[in-house]
């Protein structure tokens, strides 16, 4: 069992022990990930590059940032989860896409 399944499994325990399957359907999960996407867009809004630079966030801002990604992270195991796609080949599926679209310069 990969790090990716152990997750899968205890994100559906916990939503499973709170009667939230119910809520966790594609199109809600779906708006969940854009909606937790703009809060994380919103930890860089008026950010210049410099301040956005990694070395320059301050410690509360990296917390709210890993936060964030967090939670969009947890909605998107949750929708593979509901989908029953895997996102590792689905990722993989796509890097080989990108491959062929986006050929690195010779």
């Amino acid at each position: 069992m990969t790090v990716l399944d152990e997750l899968r499994a205890e994100l559906r325990a916990f939503a499973e022990a709170r009667d939230w399957p119910m809520f966790h359907d594609p199109k809600n999960l779906a708006m969940a990930i854009a909606s937790e996407a703009g809060e994380l867009l919103a930890e860089f809004r008026w950010l210049s590059p410099a301040e956005a630079d990694p070395a320059a966030l301050s410690q509360e801002r990296l917390a709210a940032v890993r936060s964030e990604m967090a939670d969009v992270l947890i909605f998107l195991i949750r929708m593979a989860d509901v989908l029953n796609v895997d996102l590792v080949e689905a990722v993989r599926s796509k890097s080989r896409i990108n491959e062929e679209r986006f050929p690195a310069p010779s």
